[in-house]
């Protein structure tokens, strides 16, 4: 019996959204700061990764899939990138002395 390519891509998708949730959940506060570091290196490569996909094709059409997709990513991981900037602000004012 083959299992259909499409199912077994699921199921790893679906178990590492498991995985994740209860690894980012299990990390003690004086932690998050370090992962958030580490998502933002993460997100950085993705980044270069989608503008090559949103440069890839010919010049004549912007408007192919690869060209939408790498936008798309590259938006979203604009977004990730300075939302872990500001949680990562938002930890380190925490152990600032208060005046």
């Amino acid at each position: 019996m083959e299992i259909d390519p499409f199912i077994f891509r699921l199921s790893i998708f679906i178990l590492s959204i498991f995985v994740g949730y209860y690894v980012v959940w299990s990390v003690t506060p004086s932690l998050h700061t370090p992962l958030m570091s580490v998502t933002n290196a993460i997100s950085s490569v993705i980044i270069v990764g989608a503008i090559i996909a949103a440069l890839a094709g010919s010049s004549q059409n912007f408007f192919e899939t690869s060209n939408i997709f790498g936008f798309l990513a590259i938006l979203l991981a604009a977004v990730n990138i300075f939302g872990g900037f500001l949680v990562t602000q938002r930890m380190l004012q925490m152990y600032k002395k208060k005046k």
